[in-house]
C-alpha cells in the first residue's frame, strides 16, 4: 500500500510540476500577480508530494519488500541496514528519484528565501525549475519507474553491487547531486533575466549564493569519490580520469568561472552576457554528466543504466534543454549590454583570464570524454584516451591558472600596475624561486614536475595569506589597528583566503603524490621479506576470512623500519556470494607524511602470491586540502551578503508597491 502510495504521490506532483511550468510563466509574461504567486505554494507542495514519493521508496528497501522490482534487483534481506538505506540512491531509478526529490528541494527553497526577488523574476525562475522537473519526472515515469511491481517476488534479492557497499561512496552520490542539480537555479536565474532581459548586481548577488553551494556540494562530492576510489578500488590511485569523474569534474570547472564571473557581474556591472552562458553551461556539463552515467554509451566502473531508451530519453531532454536555452541566449544575449570599462591590467582581466583558462580546461576534459564515443560512432574503430592525454592537455591551463592567482587578488578594480601589485607578493616571489631552485637542486636526474608543482603550491597557499594580511595592514599598521580589521573583514574575504590556501594544499599534495610514489610490484611467497623504498616488508601468508555478507582471502604484511616494526597490514581478496562478485580490499596504513599501501593479487602456479605496494607522501593532504577548499566555501555562504542576496535599503516614508495587474 505504502508503495502504490508513493507511486501515486509522484504522479501527482507531476501534475502540479507541468501546472508550476506553465501559469508562473504566462503570469509573469502578462503582469497577473496572482498566476505569478501561483509558484510559490505549487513548489511546496511539489517538494512534499516528492519526498513523500522518496520516503515510500526507502521504506520498501528498509523492510526487504521484494515484490517491488527494484529492491528485489538491488538489495537483500542479508544486507546490513545502512545499505539497504543507501542501495536506495546505488542504482539507475532510485537515484533518478533522488535527483528529482533534492531539485524540488531547490525549487522550494528558492520560494521560501526568495521573498526579496522580483515577482517576475522568481515566477519566472521557478517556472524554468518546473520545466527541468517535468523533464526529469517524465523520464522516471515513462522509462524508469522505481514502483514496479513483480508479479512473483522472488524469496530474496539479488543483492546490491559489493563496490557500492561503502560509507564513502553512500554519501557519494548525494553530494553529487546536491552539487548538479544546485547548478540548475543558476540556469534557471540565467534563463529567466534572459526572458527579462535585465542582468544587474542585484542579479548576480542572487545567483552567486546558490552557485556557491552547489560548487561546495560538488566538491565534497568529489572528494568523497576520490577518496572511495583510492582506498576501495585497489588500483592504487586517487584519481583515473574515468568518465563518471570527468562528468562531476566538468560542471564543477565552469561552475568555479561562474563564481569568479557573477563577482565581476556584481562589482562592476561587466561581463553580463559571458556569465549567463556560464551559468548556462555549467548546468548544460552536470546534464552531461547525467547523459555518461545513464546512458551506457561509455564504460566506467560506476555507471548505471545500459538501456538504448533511456539514453535516448536523456539525450532528447540535453537537446531540448540546452538548445532551447543557447537559443534563447543568442536572441537575447545582445541585450544584456555592460556599461563598465576596465583596463588591461585590472582584476576584471585576470578573472576574464581566469574564466577562460577554466572553460578551455572544462572543454578539453569533455573532448577527451566524450572523443571514444565520436570516433566508434564515425570510424567504427575504439579509440581510447587516458591519464597521459589529460595530463599533458589538462595540466598547462592549470600552471597558467595558479601564477595569476595571487597577481589577480592584488590588482585593484578597473585598472592597475603589474609592478604596484606585485609588491606586497615580492617576499612570496623571492621564496618561491628559492624553493624551485632548491627542489630542482636536490633532486638527482628528476624532471621539472616537482620543482614546479611544489613552487606553485607555495605561491598559491602564500599568496592568499598576503592578500589578507596586505588587506589589514598587517606590518604597516599598529596591531590593534590589523586586529579590529582582520574582526571586521567580510566572511567572504575569509572564505577566498581560505579555498584559494586550500587549492595551494592540494596542488602541493598531487605534485608529491605523482612525483614522489614509490611503487613495487612482484610475486611473493609466505614468510619472504622484500624492500620497499626505505622499509622492508614481510610477507606472513595468507588466511580464509568470513565477513557479515562476504568471503575473504585476507594477507598479512608487517612493515620494519631499520628493523622497528611500524605497521601491519591486511589487504583482502573478497567474494560476495550473493552477487557472485569479487572485490579488492586495499591494505593501508596512513598519517600525515605518507602512506603504506599495499594490494594482494591473485595466487600464483607456484604458490606465491602477486604484490602490489606503494610509499604515497602526504596523501592525507589531498583529502585535508579539499576539505579547507570546501571550508572557504562555507566561509563565503555564512556571510549576511550572501544569506540576504542584498543589503536591505531603508524605506521610503509613504512609499506604496507598484500595483500589479489582475489576471483577466
Amino acid at each position: 500500500m505504502i508503495v502504490e502510495l508513493g507511486h501515486f504521490a509522484l504522479i501527482l506532483a507531476f501534475g502540479v510540476a507541468i501546472l508550476q511550468a506553465i501559469v508562473p510563466m504566462i503570469g509573469a509574461h502578462k503582469g497577473w500577480s496572482d498566476w505569478m504567486r501561483f509558484a510559490t505554494p505549487a513548489s511546496q507542495v511539489q517538494v512534499v508530494l516528492i519526498s513523500l514519493s522518496f520516503a515510500a521508496l526507502i521504506y520498501a528497501f528498509v523492510t526487504s519488500d521484494f515484490s517491488v522490482r527494484l529492491v528485489a534487483t538491488n538489495s537483500h534481506s542479508a544486507k546490513p541496514m545502512i545499505y539497504k538505506i543507501t542501495g536506495v540512491w546505488a542504482n539507475h531509478e532510485g537515484s533518478l528519484l533522488m535527483w528529482n526529490t533534492i531539485l524540488a528541494i531547490f525549487g522550494a527553497m528558492v520560494a521560501i528565501f526568495g521573498k526579496g526577488l522580483p515577482p517576475s523574476l522568481k515566477a519566472r525562475v521557478l517556472s524554468v525549475q518546473a520545466m527541468i522537473s517535468v523533464s526529469f519526472l517524465s523520464f522516471i515515469l515513462f522509462t524508469s519507474n522505481p514502483f514496479l511491481r513483480l508479479a512473483r517476488p522472488p524469496i530474496d534479492g539479488e543483492g546490491l553491487n559489493p563496490l557500492l557497499q561503502d560509507l564513502g561512496l553512500a554519501f557519494h552520490p548525494p553530494f553529487l547531486y546536491l552539487g548538479y542539480v544546485g547548478l540548475s537555479v543558476s540556469f534557471s536565474f540565467a534563463i529567466a533575466a534572459l526572458l527579462e532581459g535585465k542582468v544587474d548586481a542585484a542579479w548576480a548577488r542572487w545567483v552567486r549564493p546558490w552557485t556557491l553551494a552547489a560548487w561546495v556540494f560538488l566538491t565534497i562530492g568529489i572528494g568523497l569519490g576520490s577518496w572511495w576510489a583510492y582506498y576501495e578500488l585497489g588500483w592504487g590511485g586517487w584519481w583515473f580520469w574515468d568518465p563518471v569523474e570527468n562528468s562531476s569534474f566538468m560542471p564543477w570547472l565552469v561552475a568555479t568561472a561562474l563564481l569568479h564571473s557573477a563577482i565581476v557581474v556584481e562589482k562592476r556591472n561587466a561581463l553580463k552576457s559571458w556569465t549567463i552562458l556560464l551559468a548556462i553551461l555549467a548546468f548544460s556539463f552536470s546534464l552531461i554528466g547525467t547523459f555518461i552515467v545513464r546512458s551506457g554509451v561509455l564504460t566506467s566502473v560506476h555507471a548505471f543504466a545500459t538501456d538504448p531508451l533511456r539514453g535516448m530519453f536523456v539525450f532528447g531532454i540535453i537537446i531540448i534543454t540546452i538548445g532551447a536555452a543557447l537559443t534563447l541566449f543568442s536572441i537575447r544575449a545582445s541585450t544584456l549590454k555592460s556599461t563598465a570599462a576596465f583596463g588591461v591590467v585590472s582584476r576584471e582581466s585576470t578573472l576574464v583570464l581566469n574564466n577562460l583558462l577554466l572553460a578551455v580546461s572544462a572543454g578539453v576534459v569533455f573532448v577527451g570524454t566524450i572523443w571514444p564515443l565520436l570516433a566508434e560512432a564515425v570510424t567504427g574503430a575504439k579509440v581510447s584516451v587516458g591519464a597521459p592525454f589529460f595530463d599533458m592537455a589538462f595540466t598547462p591551463f592549470m600552471v597558467v591558472m595558479a601564477i595569476l592567482l595571487p597577481i589577480g587578488a592584488m590588482l585593484p578594480w578597473k585598472r592597475g600596475k603589474i609592478k604596484k601589485a606585485l609588491k606586497p607578493l615580492q617576499g612570496v616571489v623571492v621564496l618561491t624561486v628559492v624553493l624551485l631552485a632548491l627542489v630542482w637542486t636536490l633532486q638527482t636526474g628528476e624532471g621539472m614536475l616537482a620543482p614546479i608543482g611544489l613552487a606553485l603550491a607555495f605561491w598559491v597557499a602564500a599568496g592568499a595569506v598576503v592578500d589578507i594580511a596586505y588587506r589589514t595592514k598587517v606590518g604597516r599598521a599598529s596591531v590593534g589597528e590589523s586586529v579590529r580589521r582582520l574582526r571586521n573583514l567580510p566572511r567572504s574575504e575569509w572564505g577566498k583566503m581560505t579555498a584559494h590556501f586550500g587549492l595551494g594544499i592540494v596542488i602541493f599534495a598531487i605534485t608529491v603524490l605523482t612525483a614522489l610514489e614509490t611503487e613495487d610490484i612482484r610475486t611473493v611467497n609466505a614468510g619472504e621479506t622484500y624492500p620497499l623504498g626505505e622499509y622492508e616488508v614481510l610477507f606472513k601468508g595468507v588466511e580464509p576470512v568470513q565477513g557479515p555478507n562476504y568471503i575473504a582471502q585476507r594477507g598479512e604484511f608487517v612493515v620494519f623500519r631499520d628493523g622497528k616494526e611500524v605497521a601491519q597490514l591486511f589487504p583482502e581478496k573478497r567474494v560476495y556470494p550473493v552477487e557472485g562478485m569479487p572485490t579488492t580490499e586495499a591494505g593501508i596504513q596512513q598519517n600525515l607524511v605518507r602512506d603504506l599501501y599495499i594490494v594482494i593479487g591473485d595466487k600464483q602456479d607456484d604458490g606465491s602470491w602477486a604484490v602490489r605496494s606503494y610509499i604515497k607522501p602526504f596523501t592525507a593532504w589531498l583529502w585535508i586540502g579539499l576539505l579547507v577548499l570546501s571550508l572557504g566555501g562555507v566561509l563565503s555562504l555564512s556571510d549576511r551578503r550572501y544569506r540576504v542576496a542584498a543589503p536591505a535599503g531603508k524605506a521610503k516614508p509613504n512609499a506604496k508597491p507598484p500595483a500589479a495587474v489582475p489576471a483577466e
